[in-house]
């Protein structure tokens, strides 16, 4: 598959302020979760991609089209900012409309994509309302009504979801799924790693302005072999297990869990770890209640590569 983003030896700074090192990479149809903390860099990044300032050294192309004053490009982008930037007198609908006007449309046509851009982030009964006047969720779902009201092939979202309740959130993740089944090219930023990992598994790690790893959620576990996991085994004679588990080269650590019914294990090789369990559990006697990975997520993976 062809990307449709691509950027070569990226970098940005401001004064002495790095925001962005030489990033080269490629992003696909399909959604691409960036996640970084704030500051990574991230919100650098996007105004790169679509144009809004000027790298120091590199290059970016969409559809192996340069992007920088590209502007008929522009109508194929769908940017939604992490900051507010509104005419605050407008009313939402009056928003749209006059964002709308800069695309070849006709009244009748601007209208009737306003109207379907609120209707899908459910504002309609508040177009008439003046955004001064909107609440902090309301807010964010008319920056995503504009980005999306002139049916762009590509979506670029900072923080979409800041601001939201929950069910604000799933209702513009799950919006977020329907334009990726339309074949469409979305880019969601994100400092919260669990709304990331609810839209895909596809994945850029980004910090300080450099980027750790990109790619499949698993595959950058594979690339990280040496990160330690804690398993949490809970059973009937957890104290029998831990001296068991103490002669083993491949753990760490071992604890107990403050209701001493679980042992908390820490290792750098989970399946020399889960391999012996079964014969350790056969040969003592021991009754498994229940065996878990607290820390087998997203958010592990992180906090590892930021610190190694």
């Amino acid at each position: 598959m062809n990307p449709v983003i691509e950027v070569k030896n990226l970098s940005k700074w401001y004064g002495n302020v790095l925001g962005l090192n030489d990033v080269t990479l490629q992003i696909e149809p399909g959604i691409t979760g960036l996640l970084g903390p704030n500051g990574a860099g991230k919100s650098t990044f996007l105004k790169l991609i679509t144009g809004q300032i000027i790298p120091k050294i590199g290059t970016v192309s969409i559809k192996g089209k340069k992007v920088r004053n590209n502007y008929p490009l522009f109508r194929e982008i769908g940017y939604c900012p992490e900051q507010d930037s509104f005419y605050e007198e407008l009313t939402g609908k009056e928003f749209l409309l006059r964002l709308l006007s800069l695309f070849p449309y006709s009244p009748p046509e601007a209208e009737a994509k306003a109207e379907q851009a609120l209707e899908i982030v459910e504002l309609t009964k508040e177009k008439d309302r003046v955004i001064k006047a909107y609440s902090r969720g309301m807010r964010q779902r008319i920056k995503f009504a504009q980005a999306i009201a002139h049916d762009p092939e590509i979506l670029v979202l900072d923080e979409p979801l800041s601001g939201l309740d929950p069910l604000g959130r799933r209702k513009i993740i799950r919006l977020i799924k329907e334009y990726q089944k339309k074949g469409k090219t979305i880019i969601v930023s994100s400092h919260i790693l669990p709304e990331i990992e609810a839209m895909t598994k596809t994945i850029i790690l980004i910090h300080q302005g450099k980027v750790f790893a990109q790619g499949d959620i698993h595959y950058i576990r594979d690339l990280i072999d040496t990160h330690p996991h804690i398993v949490s085994v809970k059973c009937d004679q957890p104290r029998l297990l831990a001296e068991k588990f103490i002669h083993e080269d491949f753990v760490l650590n071992v604890k107990f869990s403050p209701a001493e019914d679980s042992l908390l294990v820490e290792t750098d090789n989970r399946d020399k770890f889960f391999s012996l369990l079964p014969s350790l559990f056969i040969e003592n006697k021991i009754e498994v209640q229940e065996i878990t990975s607290p820390d087998d997520n997203l958010q592990a993976v992180f906090d590892y590569l930021v610190g190694k």
